[in-house]
């Protein structure tokens, strides 16, 4: 019988021949991401790191990016405090505040690769799995005996196909798309499983996969994967990663899952994940004329140049309505320099939009863009769970680049698509 990707990638990494589900693994990752939360991971450690050090300074990536700049005395005193870590036991892979958000960081600068085993103190760290790594988050504690030792164990995951036939309609994206795969399997549907995408991927960007990737966690799944293509070598090739730096690994033909979907994209329509569950997902008419306050266009999840321009063919020439407020959150320096060159970002801030810093923003209500009670906001986020956009008494509403953009024009829920055809 087959493997899945999963099989075969973490019995490379734990130095078998074979590996099978509910089997537990010894491993030593490529990479440990971390971010604000460094320095409350390092002090779990502190006696052990004056001692003994970090286990490989090539290991550890640190991304401030959840308050950046920081907001208060506290969080400046938690970024330096990451700042001497990282100067005191010379870890290699350190981005301060502006240079963008955690996730995209590790794509774009190449430091999660095909056939990589990456694990971060972030859930969304499954976004690396659009470049074919196998990459998963992991809580504070084993993020700490890692910097020590070098290594961390995983249990090998069961793994689910999900088949992907024909190319997604004008108007409809790949946000719609694994918004509407979360709405269907549930928000545990995939729990501590891999979900491999296979079939016509080739239809999908690398932002497109890097989109759905991220979101694999909001079904629960352990890992979410993408084989690698031309379209990934390019990637890469742009990023400036050598071909010769990694080896991809794929699932067998014949390889076993515990359950197998199929999707065709010309079917699917826009949607919408209303709160507070991501999986509690409804067509755009459903919620179509929802007044909404705030919109946010960006985050890991849609903050890439593609987003924002496909958000700035909609909104060109016009005006956001009065009363809402559209902020723009690139998800790294890179990609606000690459819209300032394109004039997207020029005509989303002409549109009334609003620049936020290269980080996670609102994302998680810490920084920037807190709602207050009773106000409405239409994301591009991962997540819209009961405060968190730090309010308890707002509501969240989940949907893609271009649903926001149509949306922000009208200051209520609309159909994209509508838009679009003018």
């Amino acid at each position: 019988m087959g493997k899945t990707f999963a099989e075969k990638l973490l019995a490379l990494k734990a130095g078998k021949n074979d590996v099978r589900p509910g089997e537990i693994v010894t491993v030593r990752p490529d990479h440990l991401l971390s971010h604000d939360n460094t320095a409350a991971i390092v002090e779990k450690i502190a006696g052990d790191l004056a001692e003994f050090g970090v286990a490989n300074p090539d290991l550890h990536v640190v991304v401030l990016d959840h308050v950046a700049p920081a907001s208060t005395e506290k969080d400046a005193e938690n970024h330096k405090a990451i700042r001497q870590y990282v100067a005191r036991y010379g870890v290699k892979h350190f981005f301060d505040v502006g240079t963008g958000v955690c996730h995209q960081i590790m794509v774009e600068k190449g430091l999660a690769r095909p056939g990589m085993l990456v694990v971060g103190s972030d859930s969304h760290t499954c976004m690396y799995g659009a470049v074919g790594a196998f990459a998963t988050g992991i809580d504070r504690t084993e993020a700490s005996a890692l910097i020590l030792t070098g290594e961390t164990w995983l249990r090998v995951p069961e793994s689910i196909r999900i088949e992907l036939r024909g190319v997604l309609s004008p108007g409809v994206t790949a946000k719609d798309l694994i918004l509407t795969v979360i709405g269907q399997m549930g928000s545990d549907g995939a729990n501590y499983q891999c979900v491999e995408f296979h079939g016509d991927i080739a239809n999908l960007t690398i932002d497109d996969r890097l989109t759905m990737a991220n979101m694999g966690i909001e079904m629960g799944a352990k890992a979410a994967v993408f084989e690698v293509d031309a379209r990934t070598i390019g990637y890469l090739k742009a990023a400036g990663v050598p071909r010769d730096s990694y080896q991809p690994i794929w699932a067998d033909a014949d390889a076993s899952y515990s359950q197998s979907r199929t999707y065709e994209l010309a079917k699917l329509s826009p949607v919408v994940a209303k709160p507070h569950k991501v999986d509690n997902v409804v067509p755009v008419e459903e919620v179509a004329g929802t007044p909404i306050d705030q919109f946010v266009l960006g985050t890991c999840t849609n903050g890439r140049a593609s987003d924002f321009e496909l958000a700035a063919s909609i909104l060109r020439g016009k005006r956001i309505a009065a009363g809402t407020r559209l902020l723009l959150l690139p998800a790294s320096r890179e990609i606000l320099t690459q819209t300032m060159a394109s004039g997207a970002m020029a005509t989303l801030l002409e549109a009334g939009g609003m620049l936020l810093p290269p980080g996670c923003g609102p994302c998680l209500g810490a920084h920037l863009g807190v709602l207050a009670g009773g106000e409405r906001c239409l994301s591009t986020s991962n997540r819209n769970f009961k405060g968190r956009m730090g309010c308890a008494k707002a509501e969240i509403f989940l949907a893609s680049p271009a649903t926001v953009a149509a949306s922000a024009i009208h200051g209520s829920i609309c159909d994209p698509r509508k838009e679009i055809a003018r």
